[in-house]
């Protein structure tokens, strides 16, 4: 077995940590700006007093007792397995989104379109180390009303894989779940979810921690403070305060309805205070993912972690850098859903080579966490003796047998030097490029039937017409 992890905070660490978010929530409570959760949060025995909410070590105990400690996901169709969400293993995705997009074909950074949303779930679609599907981008081509559930539909057309879906609020849960059986599986989706920092639960948020329980959705609810603005100037500071709404928000779900599917969300963030930008993929926010990756560990709960993502503008070596650093600590994490593989720009833009480069490397990481064998057939000790001292292992039928099980990437450059000069002497990002090239010309992995985007449009066009906004 390969055993190889990451851990920051120990035992001891992650029970200080969850003792002083219990202070925090039992003194100063969460702000709650949605009444039904705050009947729901006086039913369960919290403090309620006008909008704030103060909640009782005992009630954020007993959620955590009666949250799952795994669920299903299901795929509509093809080769991808469904995902266990548990604590024991761990699966990649692309994020959600985005304003902006690297345009694939003329290399302008432009607004998303909805197209744009559906070519990388067809992407997604093909490649092998994308076990989710996010957006990737918010459609400036629909109405704003229905920007939501026009990312669902183009991701039903686009892939088979399970989506992860960011809904305006919990009202539209119900359409979300019958788009996605109309296209093979109501329950091959989760929401993804978020306070508002500092300890703040408004309609949109709460709203979607409630519906997630009465429709048996996994909810995933992921804080986002930054340290020095909505958290203080301190990332082991700033978990306590991203603990405190993570844990709210359990303690809501899990009052609606006991054993309600829920993923622990990772997020902290730090600001530039030069730039007043907030940096992504530095050193302090990666450690503090890492340590609520331990803090979900010791909770024995299913998390929620970024991997593959960089601050970068374009495709340039900061992006290779960061992507690869961001993959190769996400998967030691051991974190159960990891997503935002492809982000560029802090969370603004995406394109199709880093979606690309991003399966890339997470492949390189699966093959690092890989088991490594110590049985006769990996000590090969019948094959050492056999050759001996001064041999050659090149011809033999142990090397015909086992060289392919020795990973090694078809984009990273590997060749001789004159042989790359022949080949044209391409970059990773000249070899990126053309293959996603290739892969947009090839045919999709698959259609929709006719009936069924029927059905969607259908969906799409009553919403359309009744939500508020439109």
């Amino acid at each position: 077995m390969n055993d190889a992890r990451l851990v920051i905070w120990e035992d001891d660490a992650c029970k200080r940590v969850h003792e002083a978010t219990c202070e925090v929530l039992a003194e100063t409570g969460v702000e709650v700006r949605y009444a039904p959760a705050l009947e729901i949060f006086a039913g369960a025995g919290a403090q309620v007093d006008g909008t704030r909410v103060r909640i009782p070590a005992e009630l954020v105990e007993a959620a955590i007792e009666n949250a799952p400690r795994g669920w299903v996901l299901k795929p509509r169709g093809g080769e991808t397995a469904p995902l266990v969400l548990d604590a024991q293993h761990t699966y990649c995705g692309t994020g959600s989104d985005v304003l902006y997009i690297c345009d694939p074909d003329t290399r302008e950074r432009r607004r998303v379109r909805k197209a744009d949303v559906e070519g990388q779930a067809a992407l997604c679609e093909k490649l092998p180390n994308i076990d989710f599907v996010m957006s990737m981008g918010l459609p400036e081509d629909v109405p704003q009303a229905v920007d939501d559930l026009a990312q669902v539909d183009a991701m039903l057309r686009g892939t088979r894989k399970p989506l992860l879906v960011a809904p305006r609020d919990g009202h539209i849960l119900g359409h979300m779940k019958e788009m996605c059986a109309v296209a093979g599986a109501a329950d091959s989706f989760g929401i993804y979810a978020m306070p508002v920092p500092p300890l703040m639960l408004d309609e949109d948020g709460a709203s979607k921690v409630i519906a997630c329980a009465e429709l048996d959705v996994p909810l995933i609810w992921a804080p986002a403070p930054a340290a020095g603005t909505t958290a203080p100037a301190s990332i082991a500071a700033t978990i306590v305060v991203a603990n405190a709404e993570t844990l709210a928000g359990l303690v809501l779900n899990q009052a609606v309805k006991a054993g309600a599917p829920f993923v622990w969300g990772v997020g902290v963030g730090a600001m530039n205070m030069k730039t007043m930008n907030e940096v992504y993929a530095s050193a302090g926010p990666i450690q503090g993912y890492q340590a609520q990756a331990d803090l979900a560990r010791w909770y024995d709960l299913p998390s929620f972690s970024y991997a593959g993502h960089s601050d970068s503008k374009t495709l340039d070596q900061q992006w290779a850098a960061e992507a690869a650093i961001t993959t190769i600590t996400a998967m030691l994490s051991r974190a159960t859903l990891l997503h935002d593989v492809g982000y560029l720009e802090a969370g603004l833009q995406s394109s199709y080579e880093s979606i690309l480069f991003g399966d890339e490397l997470v492949g390189y990481a699966k093959a690092f966490m890989s088991e490594l064998s110590v049985d006769d057939e990996a000590l090969a000790l019948d094959e050492i003796k056999a050759v001996g001292p001064g041999g050659s292992h090149l011809g033999r039928p142990y090397t015909r047998k086992h060289y392919r099980e020795i990973w090694q990437s078809d984009l990273f450059d590997t060749m001789r030097h004159d042989h790359w000069v022949e080949q044209g002497s391409a970059t990773l990002l000249d070899r990126l490029r053309a293959r996603v090239a290739a892969l947009r010309a090839e045919p999709r992995a698959f259609e929709l039937d006719a009936s069924v985007t029927g059905e969607l449009d259908r969906i799409l066009a009553e919403v359309e017409a009744h939500r508020p906004g439109s």
